[in-house]
């Protein structure tokens, strides 16, 4: 469908070269389209920023409200810890686009409604009656969440996802839970992702009109190194 290619050449683009400096007509460009049709299913850039948002914000709300909801306070506790990573681990495209450009951040209604969750969050983490130490140490936790499946987006998702947590049992205190096994370190298993023939053109062609070598990647769903390869052998 043209709308989600639509979302999908946004995203890329937003996270490669910035939402700023991304216009509508490089959009429109990416996907193929005329400007007139990408204004058809989109007023405005601020709507496909809308759009890319929504499933992550929305997921984020749920997941902590979901997290209220739990009898006791552990369970509170962990289950926002746990439902706030693989959320973003689940969006982490659209996290690494944000962060690209941190005016976005700030913006009504995305930065509204991180700062809300941020905040709820903080509060589950903490549990009631918290005192400033179990506060400040519940803000620690809560922001060393995110900021790993942005710096580290390119490791396997399970891996990552155990050391982050494992990361905010050590801040809390608690014991650490044994080391997944099976894979090693650093790979993410199996065969490296290939590239079709078209993929790798689109993808050469991304490159040499300057787009981020992380947002191509990011689209075709391969590591760097993997992207590289395809690049370094025409």
């Amino acid at each position: 469908m043209t709308y989600e290619r639509i979302l999908t050449a946004a995203r890329v683009l937003f996270a490669a070269r910035g939402y700023r400096a991304t216009s509508m007509q490089a959009i429109a460009d990416e996907v193929g389209i005329t400007k007139a049709a990408l204004y058809y299913h989109f007023d405005s850039k601020d709507a496909i920023l809308h759009q890319l948002t929504l499933p992550l914000l929305d997921e984020l709300d749920a997941v902590l409200a979901g997290a209220e909801a739990e009898p006791t306070p552990e369970g509170v506790r962990w289950r926002a810890i746990e439902g706030y990573v693989d959320v973003h681990l689940r969006h982490r495209h659209t996290l690494t686009m944000l962060v690209r450009d941190m005016t976005l951040l700030v913006q009504a209604p995305v930065g509204d409604r991180f700062r809300a969750a941020i905040a709820l969050a903080n509060e589950l983490v903490a549990g009631p009656g918290a005192g400033i130490e179990q506060r400040v140490r519940a803000s620690q936790v809560v922001a060393g969440l995110a900021d790993p499946v942005v710096l580290f987006r390119n490791e396997p998702a399970d891996r990552l996802r155990w050391l982050i947590l494992d990361g905010a049992r050590a801040l809390l205190g608690e014991p650490a839970e044994p080391r997944p096994r099976g894979r090693a370190r650093g790979r993410s298993g199996g065969r490296p992702a290939k590239l079709t023939g078209e993929q790798i053109e689109q993808a050469r062609s991304m490159y040499a009109a300057g787009s981020d070598p992380e947002g191509i990647a990011a689209r075709f769903g391969v590591s760097r190194a993997t992207l590289y390869r395809y690049l370094k052998n025409k």
